[in-house]
């Protein structure tokens, strides 16, 4: 048995799409969705029931553009209340998600326990000369501004700053809780843990997007054997303190190579063999 992780499908995109139908079947082993599956409920849907006959388990994290309300409007359900409406959702499909008791993973004697977590950013990941009510204009200043400062809404928070603080804090009180047996961890985030991780060479200052310093240390913090996370559509397995973290996007049709297929690009976790870091293209 295994466990496979990706994330970032954007199903949107048709050849992403037809990539995700063309997955084979995997019957024994466990997947991991670590977000941005789609801009629309429809996209989580029909990911779920199409990878609900491929696997035995699913695993699911929210991304940023999962949480995008669109058609924006006072019908359309924003922040929480649409991030509570995809956990139900998956619940319909018995997918997992960071509102359930974790689980473990065993082969071979070996346990892991399998955290699926939903943290979001504060602009954090920004130079510490910039205050933070500034992030967002420091990175537009390079022409950078990511769509959630217009479609991902924090409510009932009043920022995403708070919400982003409540959901570390709701998370990390479970963690204490979780490691006191000591079982190895795999945490799941879509945004990368660690400042470290979570800049894009062509757009650096895109990081004020992608993650908290709050989390910078969780990996030693806690029991933590893995660290799975996509947003970032940079492929790779890279260690910190002895503790493996996988980005496991596939990204826009123009981040991955049609023709290798889906599958290709499912990052086995579990067991896992990788012990040096590692592209893949």
């Amino acid at each position: 048995m295994k466990l496979y992780a990706i994330s970032d499908l954007h199903l949107a995109n048709r050849v992403n799409f037809e990539a995700l139908e063309a997955l084979p079947v995997y019957p024994e082993d466990w997947i991991i969705l670590a977000g941005d599956i789609g801009e629309l409920e429809d996209h989580l849907r029909v990911a779920l029931i199409l990878l609900r006959r491929r696997f035995r388990k699913i695993f699911w994290v929210p991304g940023n553009h999962d949480l995008w309300s669109l058609p924006p409007g006072p019908m359309q359900l924003k922040g929480d209340a649409r991030y509570r409406r995809l956990v139900s959702i998956c619940r319909e499909y018995g997918v997992l998600t960071p509102e359930d008791p974790y689980v473990i993973w065993e082969s071979q004697g070996e346990k892991y326990k399998i955290v699926p977590m939903f943290l979001l950013y504060d602009y954090s990941f920004r130079p510490i000369e910039i205050p933070q009510e500034k992030a967002v204009e420091w990175a537009a200043e390079s022409g950078v501004v990511c769509t959630d400062e217009e479609l991902l809404y924090p409510n009932p928070y009043t920022t995403r700053i708070a919400w982003c603080e409540a959901r570390c804090r709701y998370t990390e009180e479970r963690l204490i809780k979780e490691s006191a047996d000591q079982i190895p961890m795999v945490l799941i985030n879509h945004f990368p843990l660690r400042r470290d991780m979570a800049e894009i060479r062509r757009f650096p200052r895109f990081s004020v997007w992608c993650g908290t310093h709050k989390t910078e240390y969780w990996h030693t913090q806690f029991p933590v054997s893995v660290v799975v996370y996509g947003h970032m559509h940079m492929r790779g397995t890279h260690f910190r303190d002895g503790v493996r973290f996988e980005e496991v996007s596939l990204g826009y049709p123009r981040d991955w190579t049609h023709k290798r297929g889906m599958n290709y690009y499912l990052r086995e976790i579990l067991p896992g063999s990788a012990s040096e870091p590692v592209s893949f293209c």
